[in-house]
């Protein structure tokens, strides 16, 4: 059963930045994008390295390890090395949190 998860504060994470959190024992990557959160699975499908210690173009995340691209808004793989997207969690605001869904288990 999916269950939610708190994972950061409004207003915790500067626009176009990402902060790296652990939902339920899964890493993950908060995108901030205009005020809209993103959750991706923290793991670059390339090489298995963090996506959140890269940075953010428009809306894509970049991988700083080979410069994989990534779509925040849907987990799809946008450029190589990177072929495989990564899984995109649900995330919502309540009073003030932002909370990620763990709808994987």
């Amino acid at each position: 059963m999916a269950q939610w998860f708190e994972a950061a504060h409004v207003g915790e994470i500067a626009d176009r930045k990402c902060k790296a959190v652990s939902v339920n024992g899964s890493a993950v990557a908060l995108f901030n994008l205009d005020g809209e959160y993103f959750a991706l699975e923290d793991l670059c499908t390339h090489m298995g390295r963090d996506l959140s210690s890269g940075w953010v173009e428009g809306d894509r995340a970049v991988c700083p390890w080979h410069l994989a691209e990534f779509s925040i808004r849907t987990g799809e793989a946008l450029k190589a090395p990177a072929y495989e997207g990564v899984h995109r969690f649900p995330v919502r605001v309540r009073d003030g949190i932002v909370e990620v869904c763990d709808d994987r288990a």
